[in-house]
């Protein structure tokens, strides 16, 4: 076992008080703290307490593969851990956003290596379906909803503009209906959104214009599903789910990919033309991700990949420790009580307070959990 130190990422949209009051340090901090990356993903690896002196976690990997992610794991993705966890803290609306499926990652990757005038969408060949975990109330937009509701509360704006929009909302073609939204003529943003906020019959879009003033996806975002998670619910985000993080903070599983479409709400770069062909226009009538208890105290959500799968482990301190029940590299983080995971390399006993983490290589073998408190554990199927 080893503990891991993860790294803050400090984008604006993030909280300076959530992840800082987790882990006990004094808030708020001196800048947001929107993500802290539990992983290896190279572009800000975690740092692990080795023999040796601190290390980062994908060197450490890249130094025996089989001996750290195991040999089928290390025949199937390479000398990498294929997943990357994350302790999400947003105060504000964070890109609409979709991700490439595996197939079309690698093709799009091999042909913007070959080609260096194409754009640069994306940064790697790899897909990034992820899910979320909410730890406090969380607001999220995550799938299409029915295009007859969304059509109703556009039309109810009555804004003249929109009515192509609303006729192929009714038509049930969202493609159309999102393609008309993204490319909207510059000049005319920002009038439409503020006759949006003017129209006052949507909170959300209110919400979204104060930060986007101008963004088409603030009608956009009227199209998928406004969820709102309490502490534990969970939503899943799979290759071409249009979906933006409002606010909350959450643990957050993925692949690990950074290929990131961008459809709105955001001053980066939008390239429509490249997110309509890796959107999937399909309705998703219930966008939560439903749990199941495989163990007294052990929850799980099945997602359709194999690049990961998550634990929720909850510990009384009544039962005897609890199993992990996954082989394998594993990721383990407390978010609350005070947790024991084995043996760090040295012998000592490696103990997790909330916001704490410690990585197990697949070479400790099976691994248990005891004390009182709750971690969740990132491992491969």
């Amino acid at each position: 076992m080893y503990q891991l130190t993860g790294a803050i990422r400090p984008y604006a949209w993030g909280s300076r008080t959530v992840i800082a009051d987790l882990q006990g340090r004094p808030s708020p901090s001196d800048a947001p703290e929107a993500e802290l990356w539990l992983g290896a993903h190279p572009g800000d690896p975690s740092t692990v307490a080795a023999p040796d002196g601190p290390v980062s976690l994908d060197a450490l990997i890249a130094g025996d593969p089989p001996a750290h992610l195991g040999a089928e794991v290390a025949g199937t993705f390479g000398a990498r851990l294929p997943y990357l966890l994350k302790i999400l803290a947003a105060e504000a609306p964070l890109s609409l956003q979709a991700h490439p499926d595996p197939d079309y990652a690698r093709e799009a990757w091999a042909r913007q290596q070959a080609d260096p005038t194409l754009p640069r969408n994306y940064t790697d060949a790899h897909h990034k379906p992820e899910m979320l975990v909410a730890l406090t109330p969380f607001e999220a937009l995550c799938g299409f909803r029915a295009p007859h509701l969304a059509a109703d509360d556009i039309e109810a704006m009555g804004i003249a503009s929109l009515t192509p929009v609303v006729k192929a909302l009714r038509d049930s073609d969202l493609r159309t209906a999102v393609e008309l939204l993204l490319s909207w003529p510059a000049g005319d943003r920002t009038a439409l959104v503020e006759a949006v906020v003017a129209a006052g019959t949507s909170r959300l879009a209110v919400d979204l214009a104060a930060h986007y003033p101008g963004d088409p996806g603030v009608l956009v975002a009227l199209l998928l599903n406004h969820v709102r998670l309490k502490p534990g619910e969970a939503i899943w985000m799979p290759a071409g789910n249009l979906h933006a993080y409002l606010r909350g903070a959450g643990i957050e599983l993925m692949a690990a990919s950074d290929n990131v479409l961008r459809g709105g709400l955001t001053p980066k770069r939008v390239d429509v033309e490249e997110l309509l062909k890796v959107l999937r226009f399909e309705v998703l009538d219930d966008p939560l991700l439903h749990s199941e208890e495989v163990a007294p105290g052990v929850q799980t959500w099945r997602v359709p990949v194999p690049d990961f799968v998550l634990y929720r482990i909850t510990l009384d301190g009544t039962r005897p420790p609890t199993e992990v029940p996954a082989a394998g590299p594993r990721v383990i983080v407390a978010t609350a009580g005070d947790v024991f995971v084995g043996e760090a390399v040295d012998g000592t006993p490696v103990e997790l307070t909330p916001g704490r983490a410690a990585y197990a290589p697949a070479e400790a073998g099976r691994i248990k959990l005891a004390g009182s408190g709750v971690a969740f554990v990132a491992a491969v199927p």
